[in-house]
């Protein structure tokens, strides 16, 4: 398969070769006293999600994370694990991303906001599982985490 098409450049003919990569998001676990943070997404593919977006150009995938915890939730949050990293070509169906997962630990009262119509906080044992993209299987590999079956990396700072 191409990593790559070619197109013209239409004022000079010239052909040019366009690169197809992968795109980079986060997805942010925001564990509460309560319990975990989930989204109703406000834009297609709609239903629960976890909280997470693109990373912009320029910026690290932890301050990423940081940022669309606070724009989705409202929460300040501290990134405590990195659970993994979820790259199945299929797993948002708009187009190839990659999604570098974190744990993160906050407080307060969450509220939706960017592309978040609403925010809800789950007990882990209540998690649905028809969650958009690959966000049941992230779930189901924290659920592991948690219970001391699965690993997880520290966070760089």
């Amino acid at each position: 398969m191409s990593t790559y098409r070619i197109i013209e450049c239409p004022k000079c003919g010239e052909k040019i070769r366009i690169y197809a990569n992968p795109v980079p998001t986060v997805d942010i676990i925001i564990q509460l006293k309560q319990g975990i943070v989930l989204i109703e997404r406000k834009n297609p593919p709609i239903g629960l999600a976890i909280p997470g977006g693109f990373v912009d150009y320029g910026e690290s995938v932890e301050d990423a994370a940081r940022r669309e915890a606070m724009e989705e939730t409202g929460l300040e949050v501290r990134l405590i694990q990195q659970l993994g990293v979820y790259s199945d070509p299929r797993r948002d169906p708009r187009q190839h991303t990659i999604s570098t997962v974190f744990i993160a630990d906050s407080y307060g009262t969450p509220r939706a906001g960017d592309d978040a119509a609403k925010v809800s906080v789950f007990r882990i044992e209540e998690i649905p599982d028809n969650l958009v993209f690959d966000h049941s299987r992230i779930l189901r590999d924290y659920c592991l985490f948690v219970r001391g079956k699965r690993s997880a990396c520290p966070v760089s700072l």
